[in-house]
């Protein structure tokens, strides 16, 4: 297995960026650089590019049974490097021991999900209304995709777009996020390589989004872009996409609502909201943005959810019972701070935290919160709750669709209830009496509103990822009256 990450993966081979510019990798715990490598220039991304293409045919063409082989082959690699790719989780984004586990864990069930997808490749026949012919729906690969992958859950996020795009007979250009490049990237280069990916299959370019950033979407070769990633960036992808009539698969920021019922178990929805919260320091497109407790409710909720926030310990990623560990880097710690103190400036109250060490941000709560303060309005993407009250299930609602994301979200109450209560809310997902960071391998992903385009996951992926081509056949000649007589 190739552990030299200081190249990038074009056509089979490991080779320098073209940039005059490099990038360092960067621990965010310890600042320590792990390595530094040349980035890439639009002219390594043509090449990747050009080698997906020139592979492509002969990729979909291969039989179903060897591209499942080859997947479920990578699969067994994988498994076998999952000390090592553990370990890079943590030292290169920050990942707790327990979040490192949790996000090998989905990525291995993404991986076996996909294999399957060379025999799900369905079409269809039809009948016609044109005497003696037959209609043939056939499902093929789009091409070439590319992919851009985030930092927060590289590993994952990565692996859900590359193995379908794989499985159903497309070639694959990835762009790692620069903080994430191993996790993100090179890693699957590696471990297909070792697999015996043919050349040109996988490429992956390690660039910057100011140097590569444009040209990986509006490069004429790739037909689908699949992004993870802020919401900012990712209508700014969509915009320059549906000018050159390319697909696109977005998951996007989310604001997500942790809903509390009157009728809730309390001890449950603290223990759920304590999860979904802080969870990779709440670095996750899932995570809870906003705790909404009804008012009958809400002192006892906040005294008990400050009572187990005060119980997560937090530093050092690499300490096995370490819950919360650092942010990417420091500028996302002095942003949080920032939006602390502006919404304490509006009303809110702190209860326990908001001070950080290094990248290290104290679990912090907040209540006193409304929707137009800073915390609430804003994905936070860190370990920082804030808590708002409604006075009844209509203004819950009202809150909770106030603003303009829609990913995933949780309620907490009585099941008839808090499942009615869902159905209102206008997000793509949302889990009753559970917590707000959920996804399963062959269940729809994705979001509503400014948190993303399609879905991931299961048979809606392999509509995102494929195309359909009619064909009719005419089985007797045809008579064309009246044009002839």
């Amino acid at each position: 297995m190739h552990t030299d990450f200081t190249n990038m993966y074009i056509n089979g081979e490991w080779v320098n960026g073209s940039s005059e510019k490099s990038i360092d990798n960067v621990n965010p715990f310890s600042n320590e650089t792990l390595f530094s490598i040349q980035s890439a220039d639009e002219e390594d991304l043509n090449r990747a590019y050009e080698a997906a293409k020139a592979s492509q045919s002969d990729w979909a063409d291969m039989l179903p049974q060897a591209r499942r082989e080859l997947i479920e082959k990578f699969a067994q690699l994988t498994m076998d490097n999952k000390d090592f790719i553990v370990d890079w989780l943590v030292k290169e984004s920050g990942s707790t021991r327990i979040k490192a586990e949790s996000e090998f864990a989905a990525s291995m069930a993404i991986i076996k999900e996909a294999a399957t997808f060379p025999f799900r490749m369905d079409g269809l026949i039809k009948p016609s209304i044109v005497p003696n012919k037959e209609n043939r729906v056939y499902r093929k690969p789009l091409g070439v995709i590319g992919i851009i992958s985030p930092w927060n859950f590289p590993f994952h996020l990565a692996v859900r777009s590359i193995v379908t795009a794989l499985a159903t007979g497309n070639t694959v250009v990835v762009k790692p996020a620069t903080a994430t490049p191993v996790t993100g990237g090179l890693l699957f280069a590696s471990l297909f390589e070792e697999a015996g990916l043919p050349k040109g299959v996988l490429n992956v370019v390690v660039g910057r989004g100011s140097e590569i950033g444009d040209a990986i979407v509006e490069h004429p070769i790739p037909r689908l872009i699949s992004f993870t990633g802020s919401t900012e960036v990712g209508q700014g992808i969509a915009e320059k996409a549906g000018r050159l009539l390319k697909k696109t698969a977005l998951e996007l920021g989310g604001n997500n609502v942790f809903v509390v019922l009157d009728d809730a178990d309390l001890d449950r929805a603290v223990e759920s909201a304590v999860y979904s919260k802080f969870f990779h320091q709440g670095q996750i497109c899932m995570s809870t943005n906003r705790i909404l407790v009804a008012e009958s409710i809400h002192d006892e909720f906040v005294n008990r959810y400050v009572e187990r926030v005060k119980q997560l310990k937090a530093g050092n990623p690499n300490e096995k019972d370490t819950q919360v560990g650092p942010l990417i880097d420091h500028d996302q710690v002095d942003r949080i701070l920032d939006q602390i103190e502006k919404t304490v400036d509006a009303g809110a109250t702190v209860h326990t935290g908001g001070t950080a060490d290094g990248n290290v941000l104290e679990p912090t709560v907040l209540s006193g919160v409304t929707n137009d303060m800073p915390l609430a309005k804003n994905e936070i993407f860190g370990p920082v709750a804030v808590i708002l009250s409604f006075k009844d299930d209509e203004e819950a609602v009202r809150l909770s669709n106030e603003l303009p994301y829609g990913l995933s979200g949780a309620v907490h109450g009585s099941v008839y209830r808090a499942t009615n209560f869902a159905r209102k809310v206008e997000t793509g997902m949302i889990h009753v009496n559970d917590q707000s960071v959920n996804d399963e391998p062959h269940m729809p992903f994705g979001g509503e509103k400014n948190s993303g385009l399609g879905r991931f996951n299961g048979e809606w992926v392999l509509e995102e990822f494929t195309t359909l081509q009619w064909v009719s056949v005419m089985h007797e000649r045809r008579e064309y009256k009246p044009f002839f007589s």
